[in-house]
């Protein structure tokens, strides 16, 4: 399911216009991305939660040369998910 697809079926479920769905959703993504960069843990019950982890440096291989590299340390976002969507993957 891409963007276009999920504003149509959110704005069936809603009842509301395609333009306010994409509005609200467009609005959601941004907020997250937002405060998950900010550094911010983002938890929504029952769907999981956004936050901000940190990797440490560390040394890897070119996998074309064979020669080691160094990687550097960086911040990344993560998702885990709640138990609700959990169980509603896995259809029980």
């Amino acid at each position: 399911m891409n963007k276009e697809e999920l504003v149509q079926e959110v704005a069936k479920k809603a009842k509301v216009t395609q333009k306010d769905a994409n509005e609200v959703l467009t609005a959601l993504v941004e907020s997250i991305q937002t405060a998950v960069s900010k550094g911010n843990k983002v938890t929504l019950v029952g769907f999981g939660t956004f936050e901000p982890r940190k990797r440490a440096a560390r040394n890897g291989r070119n996998p074309q040369t064979g020669k080691e590299i160094k990687i550097p340390a960086k911040t990344v976002p993560a998702f885990s998910a709640g138990k609700k969507f959990r169980t509603a993957v896995n259809g029980k």
